[in-house]
């Protein structure tokens, strides 16, 4: 599995900036109130984030220390996967809320403060919740020597040449 790519997270923090940018207007266009975030919105964006590093805790603790209970390789891989995701999915709602933001500031009548409120909370809170998943998806890398093999551990095809193959 690769890490996330930066590029993946800006292509998703500027798609949903635009989204965001885009939902405003046209509500704004059809007489309508624009959109708030609800207030609970950032509270479970942090959750989340804390949700993936102590989702990922133990397979770092397994992968930095010998003595630790090993955990198994395929929950090693959800963890990483739900990170993954997680880290999109802050980017994306944070460039929501940034368009969202973006939309209301360009406006000539000032929102209430507790609408941009709510907005910038979400924004914070999108940021926590990509860094957080980056975090936890680091915590289920493998060093990079991990997956080195023993030179002694060799198969019989990876015998030197010339050596003499048993039958």
């Amino acid at each position: 599995m690769t890490r996330t790519s930066p590029l993946a997270l800006i292509v998703a923090a500027v798609l949903g900036g635009g989204a965001g940018f885009l939902v405003d207007h046209v509500l704004t266009m059809g007489g309508r109130a624009t959109f708030t975030p609800a207030a609970g919105l950032p509270i479970l964006l942090v959750l989340l984030g804390a949700l993936c590093v102590a989702l990922a805790w133990p397979v770092r603790r397994s992968v930095r220390r010998a003595d630790a209970p090993r955990v198994d390789p395929f929950r090693a891989v959800r963890i990483a996967m739900l990170a993954k995701a997680s880290s999109i999915v802050g980017a994306a709602v944070g460039g929501v809320a940034a368009g969202l933001l973006l939309y209301v500031a360009t406006r000539p009548v000032t929102p209430p403060l507790g609408s941009m409120a709510t907005t910038i909370a979400t924004i914070a809170a999108g940021v926590v919740l990509v860094v957080a998943a980056l975090i936890a998806e680091q915590f289920c890398s493998l060093p990079p020597d991990a997956g080195a093999k023993d030179p002694d551990d060799r198969e019989p095809d990876d015998a030197e040449p010339g050596a003499a193959r048993g039958r």
